[in-house]
């Protein structure tokens, strides 16, 4: 399957599925804020489950009580392709199952 970027067209009508999440500097970003350190650790763990099984992996950046993911895809030059928003929305399902998120 060949990946292409998406138009900056195609990348704001796709985050209209995904509150919360927005592109920055050519990634798909989202904060995730817990009640506390075991919650947020968690879903870091779900994350790398998710991406490898995509075998499509972000950045993620775990602070006390926050999930910070990033991604875009580095074989199309850095851009954001449909496989970021296939990510995207196995994170934000994983993250909206978690009773300790703060919404």
């Amino acid at each position: 399957m060949t990946v292409e970027p998406l138009t900056d067209e195609e990348i704001e009508g796709r985050l209209r599925d995904l509150p919360g999440w927005s592109e920055q500097e050519d990634r798909l970003t989202r904060r995730y804020a817990f009640d506390g350190h075991l919650a947020a650790a968690g879903l870091v763990g779900q994350i790398a489950r998710i991406q490898d099984e995509l075998d499509h992996h972000s950045d993620v950046l775990l602070g006390y009580d926050t999930v910070t993911v990033s991604v875009n895809t580095h074989s199309v030059g850095g851009k954001i392709t449909e496989l970021d928003f296939t990510l995207a929305h196995r994170v934000e399902e994983a993250a909206s199952a978690h009773p300790t998120l703060r919404r």
